[in-house]
């Protein structure tokens, strides 16, 4: 897209992408080592280059996508489709658990289990 040099901090081209909704957001998560590029750790002021490849976790979503593009701005969610390409294993991986469906029974709970919650926890655990 619009990047004139094509250098571009990855922090900001994952904000870009709308992998996250902030640049701090992004910072964080490369810090925690939940994006990766080639399996490496890396640092928020690194440069996205076009082709590499990106672990990209996301919640409990892991991506694995190629960079194809890279832009400055945070444009409509089309537009930051472009900027790159998830991969077929990764696809795959993400249908299969879509398919799957299974849930886990603790996610319900909010804050602490209560007597009943525990109770119902024990008996999905047993069988």
């Amino acid at each position: 897209m619009d990047a004139s040099d094509d250098r571009i901090r990855l922090d900001k081209w994952l904000w870009a992408a709308r992998f996250f909704k902030t640049r701090t957001l992004a910072s964080q998560a490369i810090d925690l080592g939940r994006v990766r590029i080639d399996g490496e750790r890396i640092k928020p002021a690194r440069e996205a280059r076009i082709g590499e490849l990106l672990d990209v976790q996301v919640g409990e979503h892991r991506l694995q996508v190629v960079i194809r593009g890279l832009s400055l701005k945070r444009g409509a969610s089309s537009v930051a489709r472009e900027l790159y390409e998830e991969t077929a294993e990764s696809i795959a991986r993400r249908t299969r658990r879509s398919e799957q469906g299974v849930a886990e029974p603790a996610r319900s709970i909010k804050g602490r289990p209560t007597k009943r919650d525990r109770r119902q926890l024990g008996k999905i655990l047993r069988g």
